[in-house]
């Protein structure tokens, strides 16, 4: 394969919201430059970028692609990211491999949350941005409507490049805004140059504007009344977007093929090269540098996504950021600073790897069954640390227990689900001791669903999923004093333990055991098994079986036998006193409280805090956030927070977000109480 340089190496990540035609788009532009011999589509699951079994079932971008495409002497690298909130990691993971990040609208919906969660991200990160507005052939698009749209959520930046003429208030044609010309297409996306029926005098203009800003000599010629030439629109163009001034829209239908060439050209025109972007801030030897994209750098890779397969062995995906990589290259980890060797370099084409000599600064490429690299990891030169920046995923917000099917499958799970983790960071899991449930974390439904299926298909573990259980705690309220006597004979040794014990409430996690035994009624070999059977008798309360915190157990009096008495004889009298004393000391039910901070928009905050209430929690504080959103914080019971990251993103059309974090236990109210008692009582009595 042909050896492109930095300066001729474009990286562009399509993004925005779920069913605005980014695969759709990508596989017009693989078919149109001729990377491929047939256009795939999304229905029938044979496209290039939605190669996993789960995005042909689902017909939706679950996980990161990549594939390349030539065009005007440029490699062009296309990154298709999900759409859908549920995937945002994947996002992450384009968005830290991209240059340019190419956002494409509907004609139909226009900026819709997902879009402008996308933008946000890519300001952000200082990438170029472009827009791309598809689905014209549709009887209900807008292109019109769009733009304004467009240019009301991401600013005036936003200028017109390529703009639809109309029939029948549907695109009839296409204007190249650059060059001047008009173009029909046929239905394989063949452009035959046709008449201009007045959009230039409209909306050259706007574009003359936006590239006269972009440089001082440009400027003094728009306004000396002289016209650019193409070249010097291109220029113009290419400057702004590289430097966030200009946000080219351009426009087209990827199902239909209309117009998609016009963007393949706008890509290699004006999108910026990975070495046009700005050097990269690195930890070099412990010093903070920046390096350049270029081949005589130091090599320096970042791995932006993993894939663990079973049957494949794990892939590696990398930007080359400095440097050149070949397969002779020596380099370590420099996370972990052992030496990683591979045998061959690839580069990703939707599912396939092509096998390639070596590999530029700025591209991307793809490392196999490397064992200890993980996703944010730096591949560099042996001899010196470079440490890049890794990537920046979102914390997951929901929790589900997950159960195996079939007996003894725990073991499955527990190594599938590591598995996964490897792949997709934002995926979480805990065995949580006191519930015996074993909890996987995910950004969503539609998350964990993915999960669920794919430990069935890839690790043939068959599992269901159930609401967690809430890790309660009891505790007393008031002073007793018990006794517990344990007696047993049967004919030789018998079994005598004797205490009096009192219990009173206190400020601990655990049980604060103390003596004040006079006259040796309980000998002091006895005491540290008096204190055992009161401490696992802590861990299942009298109420509902819900380990037992704040006591504190003063052991006062007792008796003994010279002969039968015993450490179990003590243990098991402790055990008695703990079952007869807990009872008559106000047992209570205690509940965890968790610290709840909730960014949303300014419109959704009456029916957020009206949630919140309705749930028991308590509003502590309301501050401004950016751009028009709130900010709330709460403390609200953990029990009250299962499904609260689907009502969020229901209330808030996607933009809220949330954290929850452990703040303390309260008492559980009366009713609610009595309830999680009765339900505990239930489950004992099915038990027994």
């Amino acid at each position: 394969m042909k050896l492109f340089s930095s300066a001729d190496i474009k990286n562009v990540m399509l993004a925005g919201h779920a069913g605005s035609g980014k695969t759709t788009l990508a596989e017009a532009m693989l078919y149109l430059s001729g990377a491929t011999d047939r256009l795939g589509k999304t229905a029938e699951g044979n496209t290039v970028m939605d190669f996993d079994s789960e995005e042909k079932k689902r017909q939706a971008t679950v996980s990161t692609s990549v594939a390349y495409f030539e065009r005007k002497g440029k490699k062009i690298n296309i990154i298709d990211s999900p759409g859908l909130f549920d995937f945002e990691g994947g996002i992450c993971e384009a968005m830290r491999a991209a240059d340019t990040v190419l956002i494409v609208l509907s004609g139909k919906s226009g900026v819709n949350v997902g879009s402008q969660k996308v933008y946000k991200m890519a300001k952000s990160a200082g990438k170029a941005i472009m827009v791309y507005i598809s689905k014209l052939n549709s009887d209900s698009a807008d292109y019109f409507k769009v733009l304004n749209d467009v240019k009301e959520k991401f600013g005036p930046s936003a200028c017109p490049v390529v703009v639809p003429q109309l029939k029948n208030d549907k695109a009839d044609s296409y204007v190249n805004l650059i060059t001047g010309k008009a173009y029909k297409y046929d239905e394989n996306g063949k452009a035959s140059e046709t008449e201009e029926s007045g959009t230039l005098d409209e909306y050259r203009p706007q574009m003359y504007e936006a590239v006269a800003g972009s440089d001082e000599e440009l400027m003094e010629k728009y306004f000396g009344g002289e016209e650019f030439t193409e070249q010097e629109v291109l220029s113009g163009l290419a400057a702004g977007t590289l430097h966030g001034d200009i946000i080219p829209v351009l426009c087209g239908a990827g199902q239909t093929l209309a117009c998609v060439d016009l963007l393949l050209d706008a890509i290699a025109d004006i999108a910026p090269s990975a070495a046009d972007m700005p050097k990269e801030k690195a930890e070099v030897d412990g010093a903070e540098k920046e390096l350049a994209c270029s081949d005589n750098g130091p090599l320096a890779a970042v791995v932006f996504k993993t894939v663990a397969d079973p049957f494949i062995g794990r892939l590696s995906y990398f930007k080359v950021l400095s440097g050149k990589l070949t397969a002779a290259s020596k380099t370590v980890n420099a996370r972990t600073g052992a030496p990683e060797r591979f045998a061959k370099i690839s580069i990703p084409f939707g599912g396939k790897q092509i096998d390639v000599s070596e590999l530029s600064a700025g591209d991307i490429g793809v490392f196999s069954k490397l064992a200890d690299v993980k996703t944010g990891d730096t591949i560099c030169e042996q001899g010196q640390k470079i440490i890049l920046k890794g990537v920046d995923f979102p914390a997951s917000c929901l929790s589900m227990a997950i159960w195996p099917k079939n007996k003894g499958d725990e073991e499955k799970i527990v190594s599938g689900i590591q598995r996964l983790m490897e792949e997709d960071p934002t995926i979480g899991y805990e065995n949580n001791q006191e519930t015996r449930e074993l909890i996987v974390k995910g950004l969503g439904e539609q998350h964990l669903d993915v999960v669920v299926s794919r430990l069935k298909s890839k690790f043939g573990v068959d599992v269901t999923m159930t609401v967690p259980k809430v890790a309660y705690r009891e505790t007393i309220r008031k002073k007793v004093k018990v006794q517990g006597r344990h007696k047993k004979q049967s004919g030789g040794h018998g079994q005598f333990g004797d205490v009096w014990i009192e219990f009173e409430p206190c400020d601990s996690d655990s049980l604060v055991f103390e003596e004040k035994i006079f006259g040796g009624a309980v000998p002091k070999n006895f005491f540290p098994a008096v204190e055992k059977g009161l401490t696992e008798s802590m861990q299942r309360g009298t109420l509902a079986g819900y380990p037992v915190v704040g006591v504190k157990a003063t052991l006062v009096d007792g008796s003994y036998h010279p002969v039968d008495s015993s450490e179990m004889s003590f243990k098991l009298a402790a055990a008695l006193a703990f079952k007869n004393g807990i009872p008559q000391a106000s047992p209570v039910l205690l509940e965890p409280i968790g610290s709840l901070k909730v960014v949303l928009p300014d419109e959704n905050m009456g029916d957020i805090m009206g949630e919140i209430n309705k749930r028991r929690g308590r509003v502590l504080g309301m501050n401004p956030g950016e751009d028009r959103m709130q900010i709330v914080d709460a403390e609200i019971p953990m029990a009250e927070t299962g499904d609260f990251a689907t009502l969020l993103r229901s209330m808030t059309a996607g933009r809220g977000s949330f954290t929850l974090n452990f703040e303390r236990y309260e008492e559980v109210p009366a009713n609610i109480a009595q309830k999680i008692i009765s339900e505990s009582n239930v489950g004992e009595n099915d038990a027994k």
